[in-house]
């Protein structure tokens, strides 16, 4: 038990910084209110698991490159909320913690906490290495609050908050046992919101392949529509741009010809007395050298654009024929 009511006011600050960076890991801490810092840090060890229950008045708290340095051990945290409010940040990401809230974080990179008023808070403590959980994984849950009135985070809180508060009762054989029961509560969590947050990215992913889509579809006119461009568009990489259109079986040039020569497709074997020549048909969707285009669409309809008009004029309807059906199926196949 660590605490600050026996320390002289002017030192009360130091005092604490030296707690909590010796009982936890370093760090400093900044108190945010007036008048002298109350701080008072409780620690016990479950095996391998280190359980501590910090109460204090408001303070910032951050981890630099520096203070990592300090501490070889990697560690992976789960705070527990249990008054107060705090806003922590890793990895570039924001999380606003309320009463009652999860907070997992990793020691080996740097953090902020900030409590804008008195709180107590849960910190278990587990070596990285016995989580057996991907890095990649961990990263996808740091920075980011998890809310324990439902779901797996329902079932961690009480258990928790139970073994804080009992955690110096226990025998040396119980206290192995139950931290092998918390490094399994917490890969569980790990994988659960691993999987929340991919089920979120694939939605975003399926969400913008469809703008990325509807924006060639827009743009079919454009000579200049090129992955770079899209990319542009939407404030994306063009490495990004490929990446989300691995699943879709087609490249994004691909798929821009593709539907090029569909529309061309259309328009040409539309009856009309004054039918556009088959140039002007080219240009008004994308396309530049007439040479490429007879050759592109030789290659997709299996007859020349002009063969193709006279063709579709001679059956007497607009609908693309079988050597269109198989040329679209050889081009979304031939996407390299």
């Amino acid at each position: 038990m660590l605490t600050t009511a026996s320390v002289p006011d002017r030192d009360k600050v130091a005092y604490w910084n030296d707690a909590v960076s010796r009982t936890l890991v370093p760090m400093t801490v900044v108190p945010q209110g007036d008048g002298p810092f109350v701080g008072r840090l409780a620690t016990d060890r479950l095996g391998y698991l280190r359980v501590s229950t910090m109460e204090a008045d408001a303070k910032r708290i951050s981890r630099t490159p520096a203070l990592i340095a300090r501490s070889p051990e990697a560690f992976v945290a789960v705070g527990v909320q249990m008054s107060g409010t705090a806003t922590f940040i890793q990895d570039g990401r924001r999380a606003e913690v309320g009463e009652g809230d999860l907070v997992v974080y990793d020691t080996t990179r740097p953090y902020f906490f900030d409590y804008p008023q008195r709180f107590s808070m849960h910190v278990f403590q587990l070596p990285r290495r016995v989580l057996g959980v991907p890095e990649s994984d961990i990263r996808q849950v740091t920075g980011t609050a998890i809310d324990t009135e439902d779901g797996f985070g329902a079932v961690l809180l009480p258990f928790l908050a139970t073994l804080a508060a009992s955690a110096h009762a226990y025998t040396p054989a119980v206290a192995d046992r139950l931290a092998g029961n918390v490094v399994d509560l917490f890969s569980t969590l790990v994988a659960e919101r691993t999987r929340e947050v991919t089920q979120d990215a694939d939605a975003a992913r399926t969400h913008l392949v469809l703008r990325v889509r509807d924006h060639i579809n827009q743009n079919l006119g454009d000579p200049d529509l090129s992955p770079e461009s899209i990319a542009q568009a939407h404030r994306i990489s063009v490495r990004y741009l490929h990446r989300i259109f691995e699943g879709e079986g087609i490249t994004v040039g691909r798929l821009i010809q593709q539907r090029r020569l569909e529309e061309c497709g259309r328009e040409l074997a539309r009856r009309s007395r004054t039918a556009p020549t088959v140039s002007a048909v080219a240009q008004r969707w994308g396309f530049v050298n007439p040479a490429h285009f007879s050759r592109a669409f030789r290659a997709v309809y299996g007859v020349s654009p002009r063969e193709w008009r006279s063709l579709r004029a001679a059956e007497g309807d607009g609908r693309p024929g079988p050597g269109f059906s198989a040329g679209v199926g050889l081009l979304s196949a031939d996407h390299r």
